[in-house]
C-alpha cells in the first residue's frame, strides 16, 4: 500500500504537481523530506493559494526558505470554505508544524460564550474555557462571529457589555435607547423575561433556529408587501447571515472514535481514502492504492480485504464507517472485534454528520485517483502499452480524443481533449458548439465537429494527433474516417470506444477501421483509453451544462424536478435570494420546508457541476 502523494527521492516538481490541484477549497500541508510538516494552510481556491509559493521571487524570507525545503505537498478538499478553516485549525494543533508559528497562522478559532451571571452576558471567546459558561464554535471567522453578536443582539437584546460596565450603570445606555438591550443593568427587565431572550439565543446557536428565520421570513413578505423594499432587503440579509453562522460544520461536530474509509476505482486501480475521526474532531487523512489481484474485483471485495489487511498493526478505533457495504459485513465485525478485545461496528449507510464525513473522504479519494492515473510515469508505461496493443509505428505523442454532450439534442456540445507524454494537457482542450443539425444525431455532431478541428490544420498547420479516439462504436468512427479523407491526413490512426453492456467498463471494446476487438480487462492500454474517454466526457458534459443554462433565461431552479413553484419561494424567502442558494450545503437546504436530502442533494448538484 502506498501513501497518496508521493514523490520517493526527486526533488519537488511544483510544476507538474500544480496541474494535479483543483481549484476548490481545502487545506493543504507541506512535508520536507523526512514527513515532517512544515505548514498547513487554508484556501478557498486550493490550485491559486499553492501555486503563489512557487513564484519566482518571494518576499517574505521565511517564507522563501520554507519553500526551499517542499518536498511534498499534500491537499484535503472540502465541500465549503468555512469546513476548511476548521480543519486547518484541528491539524496544527496535531503537527504544531514550524513554520505556522513563523508565519503567525495559528491562531486559535472564535466561539461564541454566553456566561453564568444573573443577567448573562454574550461575547466573542479566544482561549481558555471556563467551564461554568456556555461556549458554541468554533466558528471559522471572528468577524463573521461579530455580525453574528450583532444580528443576535437586534433580535434577542442580550447584553453584550463588559461586567465593569454594566455594574456601574445609574440609567439605560444608548443600546436601551435603540433597543438592542433591555437594560437589566438598571432593572428595567426582570431575570425571568430577560432569561427568556437567552433561551432564545442558545436555541439559535444550537441550530434551533428555523423558529427565528421563518419569524423574518414572514416580516420580509410583509415589508415587500407594503412596497418597503428597502427594509425587506435589510430582512434578507439578516436571513443569509443567519444561515452563515448556523451552518453545520462537521469538522468537528459528533463525539466518539471513527475512521471513515472511502474507496474509489477504475481503470483496475484501487484509491482508498482513511479519514481518522478521534473525540469528534478530524485529525486527517491518508490515501492508500491497494493493488489488486488479477481477478473480477468489486467495491465489497476490495474494501473487506483493504480493511482486514490495513488493521493488522493498527489500533481499531470503535466504529468504522465505509462508502460501501463491505463483502461478509457480520464475519469482519467480528474478526475486527476479537482483534480489539471488544465490540467493532462497521456501518455503511451512515446519516447527518457522519455521512458528511463519507462524502468528504470519497470526494478525496477521486481526486487521489485522477492524480494517480494521470502520474507522468504512468502515462509512459501505459503509453507503450498502447503502440503494442494497437501495433503502432511508434509510441503516440499527442492523442486527442472527441465526445459528444446533449440532452434530448438541446444545447449540442463536442469536446476535444489532449493527451501527451506528460498526461492531460489542458491548454490544448477545445470545446465546440454544433448547431444546425437534426437535434440528437450524434453522428452528426461528431462530424461536425471533427471538420471544424481538422479545418485548422488546414488553415493554420496546427498540431496533428497521432492517435484519435472517438467516443462511439462503428457509426461514430466512420464520421471520423470520411473527415480524414477528405482532408487527405492518412497518417492519423482511429480508434473507437464503445460502452459494453450494462455499461460497465470491464465490457468496453474499441473499434479500429470499422472491426469490433476487445483488449484484456487489465490492459494498460485499456485503462489508458478509458481514462482519456472518462476526460472528454467529463470536458463535453461541463460545456453542455454551461451551454444550456446560458441559453435558459429562465431561473436555474426551474428546471429541477419536484422543484414546484411554492418550493421555489420558500427556497427564495428563506435564503433571501439565488446568491446564497448556490453556496448553501446540502444541510442548509434540507432545512427549508418542502425540501427533502434527496431534493436539496440534487439542488446542491445544480450549481456545483456534478
Amino acid at each position: 500500500m502506498n501513501d497518496h502523494p508521493s514523490n520517493g527521492s526527486d526533488p519537488f516538481d511544483s510544476a507538474h504537481f500544480l496541474k494535479t490541484v483543483p481549484h476548490h477549497s481545502g487545506i493543504y500541508r507541506m512535508l520536507n523530506a523526512q514527513g515532517d510538516v512544515l505548514y498547513v494552510g487554508k484556501a478557498k481556491d486550493l490550485k491559486k493559494r499553492i501555486a503563489s509559493y512557487f513564484r519566482r521571487q518571494l518576499a517574505n524570507a521565511r517564507l522563501w526558505s520554507m519553500v526551499k525545503q517542499i518536498h511534498e505537498v499534500r491537499i484535503t478538499l472540502t465541500a465549503t470554505e468555512a469546513e476548511a478553516f476548521l480543519l486547518e485549525s484541528n491539524l496544527i494543533k496535531k503537527h504544531q508544524p514550524r513554520y505556522n508559528i513563523l508565519l503567525r497562522d495559528d491562531k486559535s478559532y472564535p466561539y461564541i460564550v454566553i456566561s453564568q451571571h444573573v443577567f448573562p452576558r454574550i461575547s466573542v471567546h479566544r482561549g481558555a474555557r471556563n467551564d461554568k459558561a456556555q461556549y458554541f464554535g468554533p466558528y471559522p471567522s471572528v468577524l463573521a462571529v461579530k455580525d453574528a453578536l450583532y444580528r443576535l443582539q437586534k433580535l434577542f437584546q442580550v447584553r453584550q457589555c463588559d461586567d465593569s460596565y454594566y455594574a456601574n450603570r445609574s440609567r439605560p445606555c444608548l443600546q436601551f435607547q435603540i433597543k438592542r438591550c433591555t437594560a437589566p443593568c438598571t432593572d428595567e427587565i426582570s431575570p425571568i423575561d430577560y432569561h427568556v431572550g437567552v433561551k432564545h439565543t442558545v436555541q439559535f446557536l444550537q441550530g434551533k433556529s428555523q423558529q427565528v428565520i421563518d419569524d423574518l421570513v414572514a416580516k420580509m413578505d410583509q415589508a415587500a408587501t407594503i412596497l418597503a423594499y428597502e427594509k425587506a432587503a435589510h430582512y434578507r440579509d439578516q436571513i443569509e447571515t443567519l444561515r452563515k453562522i448556523s451552518q453545520q460544520q462537521y469538522i468537528e461536530s459528533e463525539g466518539g472514535d471513527v475512521d471513515v474509509i472511502a474507496l474509489q476505482w477504475a481503470s483496475h486501480i484501487a484509491s482508498v481514502q482513511v479519514l481518522t475521526i478521534r473525540g469528534g474532531s478530524n485529525l486527517g487523512n491518508k490515501n492508500f492504492f491497494p493493488k489488486l489481484p488479477s481477478i473480477d474485483q468489486n467495491e465489497s471485495r476490495i474494501l473487506s480485504a483493504f480493511v482486514s489487511q490495513y488493521y493488522l498493526n493498527r489500533k481499531i478505533p470503535q466504529q468504522l464507517i465505509l462508502n460501501h457495504c463491505p463483502e461478509d459485513k457480520t464475519t469482519l465485525e467480528e474478526m475486527l472485534s476479537l482483534k480489539a478485545e471488544r465490540k467493532i461496528n462497521v456501518v455503511y449507510n451512515a446519516r447527518g454528520a457522519r455521512r458528511n464525513w463519507v462524502e468528504m473522504a470519497s470526494r478525496n479519494a477521486l481526486h487521489a485517483l485522477h492524480v494517480h492515473l494521470s502520474a507522468k510515469k504512468t502515462i509512459q508505461q501505459r503509453l507503450k502499452a498502447l503502440k503494442i496493443a494497437l501495433n503502432l509505428s511508434k509510441i503516440p505523442q499527442r492523442i486527442e480524443c472527441f465526445d459528444i454532450s446533449h440532452t434530448q439534442g438541446e444545447a449540442t456540445v463536442a469536446s476535444c481533449v489532449v493527451f501527451g507524454n506528460e498526461g492531460a494537457m489542458t491548454s490544448e482542450y477545445r470545446r465546440y458548439n454544433i448547431a444546425g443539425i437534426t437535434l440528437g444525431d450524434d453522428y452528426a455532431a461528431m462530424k461536425q465537429a471533427l471538420q471544424r478541428r481538422f479545418k485548422q490544420v488546414e488553415e493554420s498547420q496546427a498540431k496533428l494527433p497521432d492517435l484519435l479516439l472517438i467516443d462511439g462504436g462503428k457509426g461514430q468512427v466512420t464520421q471520423a474516417l470520411d473527415v480524414i479523407h477528405e482532408a487527405k491526413l492518412q497518417c492519423v490512426q482511429v480508434v473507437g470506444i464503445t460502452k459494453g453492456e450494462g455499461r460497465r467498463a470491464t465490457s468496453d471494446t474499441l473499434t479500429i477501421a470499422k472491426q469490433k476487438i476487445a483488449l484484456d480487462t487489465y490492459s494498460s492500454a485499456l485503462h489508458l483509453i478509458q481514462h482519456i474517454r472518462d476526460e472528454a466526457h467529463r470536458f463535453a458534459i461541463a460545456g453542455h451544462r454551461q451551454r444550456r443554462q446560458k441559453a435558459r433565461t429562465r431561473s436555474p431552479l426551474e428546471g429541477i424536478p419536484h422543484l414546484g413553484v411554492k418550493r421555489r419561494q420558500n427556497l427564495l424567502k428563506q435564503f433571501g435570494g439565488m446568491r446564497a442558494i448556490t453556496v448553501a450545503s446540502i444541510e442548509e437546504l434540507g432545512k427549508v420546508s418542502g425540501i427533502s436530502p434527496q431534493l436539496a442533494e440534487k439542488i446542491y448538484d445544480v450549481f456545483h457541476g456534478k
